[in-house]
Formats: structure tokens, C-alpha cells, sequence
């Protein structure tokens, strides 16, 4: 059913988005018109970085609208700083025609390839990230869709193919056997294919915002053609609605429903999930009406929507996850938290969330956001990755991250039952052998530091010390410092107790970021590294206003996730 609501009408929305100004309005652009061969999977166009150039292109074969986006050009040739790629696999044999405005001569570098084009070597950029997936080209921010079916991990974000900061909004899309080595897939989702009745089958018709994914095991959507079980994604699709586009080749190829939207309503960013008791299906979703909230919608055959409860108190990129208490099967609550990492621990009967607390508690700090879980795990695991954002990674042809893979666990604590994140168990056979080890060392105010070789970038550092007179512990990898305050029982001004007089805390170091889990993942941090994509030279702990003991540190060498090529099959 279609429910009440005040949207702009799509019409309007994308209308506002075509007639937006580019930037830089001082670099000259023209009108244009090309037509190009397609003679392999990608159409290849240069991007600037400094954004001078936006301008705005639209791609059709036989008349049929394939893409629609904004991009960022070049002023000129000898200005590129990397180059973009759009799919056109559908279409090789064939001639596109590229229409829009750019700078003069820059339609004549359009090219249509069987490879994308890398101005340094693929995935060993300086800036890449080394332990988690990034994508190859373009801006990133929330991860979507998270899902798992029949031994893959699916993972989509949003994704601007056209530059280096947020525009246009695609879903990029990729897989793995182990949530630790990706193969990236063609990106899932389109933006702005607007009322045109000739459009690519996955493209919306406004910009594709967040939202998630799930597996129609009982096929309750008859959207089934094969032996495969369709794969769902929803998402909001600007000025349309919650939407939903389904898969019947293993997430290979995407159709948007026709019948979209399925909820009209003043929110965005619908969690899908798949009720058992009930057997039904539920949209935990963003919800602005009187007030910020997340509302919760029930279905049977996901195209029928009605409208159940809504909790206050939450913003964006909604989350609903079950999560057994200290690994009891017998013991399970719920989870609902937003973009913001604050959760509340509670129950959930198909309809309506109740919060077994009063307030919000949280586990993640830093640049941490838009976090989401993957749905159907196979080992019943709640694994989330989050998108860490904030802080650019400059001059590489790929802008922003996301944070390791990380299992969620509820823990029965002193002041009640606690989330607690530690990351995944997979990452742990990236250590290389061999790991440099400290133990059982006293560092004095004559003698505060110990220090251990730094090889590379890639570290895993565990370190547990023990209080003896030291204010504070400062533990120092490269131009970087994490601080336990022991008067504050503080790990980077996160709350950390001791466990009789001592403190555990791990820190994962990659090229452009690092990750700071204290204790045993009852607090995490992301933060960007002062000293991106430099060698670390050392590590190092060193005691102040007082002694300590380092009971151990304990330094592991990382082998890069990239090495190994992906086992995916487009």
C-alpha cells in the first residue's frame, strides 16, 4: 500500500538537481554531443580533484537512458587526476551517445575500453587502504545493503563514480568468501533516471540514498524466475520513496521495481528484515515525522506496506539487529541504533521496539558513522562495518573509507548489559609470523619509554600495562598517540575501566587511518593518521607522572588484503 506523506514530487526533486549551477563557474564549458563505439565494458572519462569543471552528462543507447550524472572534469587534458569509469557491458557492439556540457576538447577524450584506466598501480596507491575494502574510484560514504547468501558476502555503498566528494549517488557493490579479500562487482544501483520509460533496469528515478539488503528465501515477492532466491535491496530513492530493487543471478544484475515506492513517508534509509516468528517482513526506517525517530512498517510480500510504531530518539541510517547476551541462544535482545553509533538494548515482538533503558549507550566513537550489519550470516555472527568519515585521503583517485569488520556482542557488565565490538576473527591471519615482543618491563620517570621496530605501516598492536604512580600511558606509533589516562580510567578520552589495576588495548594501523579497540572491544575509535601513507619507524610506551609496568607489547606485522587476487566470478 502507499502510505501518507509530503515528499517533493520527483519531477521537482530532479528538475532542482539538473538546474543546480556548476562549480567553478569560471572555467568555460560548452554544450556537446558525441558519439561513441562502445567496443568495451566501460565508458572512461578524466576527473580533476579541484572540481572547477562540474558538469553534467547524459549516456544513451538506441534511446534508452543509461547514465545520468554529474562529473567533475578536467579544465583541460594535461589536468587529470585520475580516470573515472561507467558500465556499459550491456551495450558493447553498440553506439552511445554522450550528451551534456564540458570544458572544450574534453568529450574528445571520452574512450570506451575493456579495462579501467590507473595512473598507479591498482589497490597499491600510497594512500590505499591495506586491511579493509575500498572502492576503486570515487567518493564512498555509508555502507548499504549488507547481506549474505550462499557463501558470499555482499556489500554495496554509496558511491559517486563522477568525482571526489559526494555527488550523484550510485550504489557501488562487492563480494567475498571471508569479509576480509573483496572483488568489486559493477556498481548495483543508478541515480536519476526521472520519468524517462527507456531506462537501464537498475536505475532509479531520483538519487539512490541508504538503505539495506535481504535474501526472499520463501520468495513472498514472486519475484523468483530461477533456482536462485532473490536478492533485495531498499533504499531510498529521492523524491520517490522507499524503494526496492531485486536480483535473480546472485546480486550479478539489479531491476528496479516498478511499483515503487513502497512507503511514501518523511524519512529515509529503510533497514530490511526478515521476522521469523512472525513470518513477516519488517522496515526499520528513518522517520522525521514530529520529531527525529526510527519508524518500523510490516509486510508479507514486501510490496504492501502498513505502518506498525515508530521509537524517538534516533537519527538516520537505521539499525534493528538481535544479539544473544554473553553467547546465551536462550537470551536474546535487540539493538536499534542510528547513523550516530548510540544504541539502546531491547525487545522486539515483530511490531513495536521497547528500550530496556532509559537513554542511549555507545561503543564507537571518532570518525565512525552510518554503521550497518550484514543480514543472514551464516555463523549467526552480527558483523557491522561502519563509514569513516570526515577525513579526506588527498590526492588518490578513490575519497574516504570504511572501518574494519567488527563482531557485535552483548555482555552482561556492572552497569548492565553492554555492546561490546571487537574486530572480526579473520583479520587476525593478516599477521605476519614472528610479531615483535615486549614483556614483563618497568618504565621509571629516569626511564620512561620502551620502544619496539615498526615495520611497514600495517601493524597490530596489543598492549597491556599496569598501573603503578603514571598519570597517564602514551602509547606512540609514527606522528600518532593514543593516551590511557589512568586517573580518568580513559583510553583516548573514551571510558575504559581497569580489570584490577591493568588495561588492554589494541591498535590497528593501516596507510591512511587507525583503529583503537580498548579492553576486550568495550570502546572503539577510528581516527586518520597524522603521518598518512609515511613508514611508522617505531613504537613505543611511555610513562608519565609516574611508573608503570608494561606486562606486554606486543607488535604484529600486517600483510595487505590486496595481495591475494579475489575468487568472486562476475
Amino acid at each position: 500500500m502507499f502510505l501518507t506523506s509530503r515528499p517533493l514530487p520527483l519531477a521537482a526533486v530532479l528538475a532542482a538537481v539538473l538546474a543546480l549551477p556548476c562549480r567553478g563557474e569560471g572555467v568555460p564549458r560548452v554544450k556537446f554531443e558525441r558519439e561513441l563505439p562502445v567496443t568495451g565494458n566501460y565508458l572512461l572519462l578524466p576527473i580533476a580533484n579541484n572540481r572547477e569543471s562540474r558538469s553534467r552528462i547524459t549516456v544513451r543507447v538506441d534511446g534508452r537512458l543509461v547514465h545520468r550524472l554529474e562529473v567533475d572534469f578536467p579544465p583541460d587534458g594535461d589536468s587529470i587526476d585520475w580516470w573515472t569509469y561507467l558500465d556499459m557491458k550491456d551495450y558493447t557492439g553498440k553506439t552511445a551517445t554522450v550528451t551534456g556540457n564540458a570544458p572544450a576538447g574534453i568529450p574528445e577524450l571520452f574512450e570506451s575500453s575493456g579495462e579501467i584506466r590507473n595512473l598507479a598501480p591498482l589497490y597499491d596507491e600510497a594512500l590505499r587502504p591495506q586491511l579493509r575494502f575500498s572502492q576503486k574510484r570515487g567518493w564512498n560514504n555509508d555502507p548499504n545493503g549488507m547481506l549474505y547468501y550462499d557463501g558470499e558476502y555482499h556489500f554495496f555503498w554509496q558511491c559517486n563514480p563522477g568525482g571526489w566528494v559526494w555527488a550523484n549517488m550510485y550504489w557501488g557493490h562487492a563480494v567475498s568468501t571471508d569479509l576480509i579479500h573483496w572483488t568489486e562487482l559493477d556498481r548495483a544501483l543508478r541515480p536519476f533516471g526521472g520519468g524517462d520509460a527507456d531506462r537501464h533496469p537498475n536505475m532509479a528515478r531520483g538519487e539512490c540514498f541508504s538503505g539495506s539488503g535481504n535474501v526472499d528465501l520463501l520468495n513472498t515477492s514472486g519475484w523468483q524466475t530461477g533456482k536462485e532466491a532473490p536478492l533485495v535491496l531498499a533504499f531510498t530513492d529521492t523524491g520517490c520513496g522507499e524503494s526496492l530493487a531485486y536480483s535473480n543471478d546472485r546480486g550479478r544484475t539489479w531491476t528496479y521495481y516498478e511499483g515503487n515506492p513502497i512507503i511514501r513517508h518523511n524519512g529515509r534509509d529503510p533497514k530490511l528484515k526478515w521476522y521469523e516468528p512472525g513470518q513477516h517482513w519488517v522496515i526499520a526506517v528513518f522517520d522525521l515525522t514530529d520529531g527525529d525517530g526510527i519508524s518500523i512498517y510490516t509486510s508479507k510480500d514486501l510490496k504492501s506496506w502498513e505502518f506498525a510504531s515508530k521509537v524517538d530518539g534516533f537519527h538516520e541510517c537505521a539499525e534493528l539487529v538481535e544479539i544473544a547476551v554473553d553467547d546465551d541462544p536462550a537470551d536474546k535482545r535487540w539493538v536499534m541504533f542510528g547513523a550516530n553509533a548510540q544504541y539502546a538494548v531491547g525487545r522486539f515482538d515483530g511490531r513495536t521496539f521497547t528500550p530496556g533503558h532509559d537513554g542511549l549507550h555507545r561503543v564507537h566513537y571518532g570518525n565512525y558513522y552510518a554503521s550497518q550489519c550484514f543480514t543472514r550470516p551464516p555463523d549467526g555472527r552480527v558483523v557491522q562495518i561502519g563509514w569513516t568519515r570526515e577525513f579526506p585521503i588527498p590526492g588518490m583517485p578513490f575519497n574516504q573509507a570504511f572501518s574494519l569488520p567488527t563482531r557485535l556482542t552483548l555482555r552482561t557488565t556492572a552497569d548492565g548489559i553492554r555492546m561490546f565490538a571487537w574486530p572480526i576473527r579473520e583479520l587476525e591471519q593478516l599477521r605476519k609470523p614472528g610479531p615483535k615482543v615486549l614483556a614483563g618491563r618497568k618504565l621509571t620517570p629516569a626511564a620512561p619509554t620502551l620502544e619496539s621496530k615498526a615495520p611497514g605501516q600495517l601493524l597490530d598492536i596489543v598492549a597491556t600495562l599496569r598501573r603503578g604512580t603514571a598519570a597517564k600511558a602514551l602509547l606512540r606509533f609514527g606522528e600518532n598517540t593514543v593516551t590511557y589516562d589512568f586517573e580518568q580510567q580513559a583510553l583516548d578520552e573514551m571510558p575504559l575501566g581497569m580489570n584490577d589495576g591493568a588495561v588492554t588495548f589494541r591498535v590497528i594501523t593501516d596507510r591512511p587511518m587507525y583503529e583503537i579497540v580498548g579492553g576486550e572491544g568495550a570502546c572503539y575509535k577510528t581516527c586518520p593518521r597524522a603521518d598518512m601513507g609515511q613508514p611508522l619507524g617505531r613504537v613505543s610506551i611511555t610513562s608519565e607522572g609516574g611508573d608503570l609496568a608494561v606486562e606486554s607489547l606486543v607488535v604484529h606485522a600486517m600483510r595487505s588484503i590486496w595481495k591475494r587476487s579475489g575468487e568472486a566470478k562476475p
